[in-house]
């Protein structure tokens, strides 16, 4: 984990320095902070975009009664895609666009999908993993949604014994 924060914190700032001066060198000054002010404005304005898209297949999924748990991770994306737009650099644009274009986000979605899995879905059951690649879209084409499994049984009322609470 620390290594993880010194990648974030000082060799991604100092990398985004490095390619702006380069690009700035190769185009000018003010070339280079247009670009990065326009970059800035499409990216907010595909993040609302994508995030409507996000929000209505979420508000679908929930209306067909189905876990959306595909559409949770894609709007978690999306935030982090937008967020990394917004800030100023072209290398985090590069990875914000990864994270907005859906075909990409896809591919994206499906690579942590695979990677947390176990970590999603908290069972002992041994299909666990099967059944989180089939709610989040990781499992194979055609595979059910994981909300189609069925549990029968029989419930029996149990009166509160004198002086509980119901």
């Amino acid at each position: 984990m620390p290594l993880l924060l010194v990648i974030v914190f000082i060799l991604v700032p100092i990398a985004e320095i490095y390619v702006l001066l380069q690009i700035g060198q190769a185009i000018g000054v003010l070339p280079t902070i247009a670009l990065l002010i326009l970059d800035s404005v499409l990216g907010s304005w595909l993040m609302r975009s994508q995030g409507r898209a996000a929000w209505l297949r979420f508000n679908r999924a929930l209306a067909e009664g189905r876990v959306p748990g595909r559409e949770v991770i894609d709007g978690v994306l999306i935030i982090f895609g937008g967020a990394l737009l917004l800030t100023p650099g072209f290398l985090t644009d590069i990875l914000g666009l990864v994270l907005l274009l859906p075909p990409t986000r896809a591919v994206v979605r499906q690579v942590l999908v695979r990677r947390f899995a176990g970590r999603l879905v908290a069972s002992a059951t041994t299909g666990a993993r099967t059944r989180a690649e089939r709610m989040f879209g990781g499992g194979p084409a055609g595979a059910r949604p994981f909300d189609d499994d069925t549990v029968e049984g029989t419930a029996t009322e149990v009166r509160p014994r004198r002086g509980e609470r119901p």
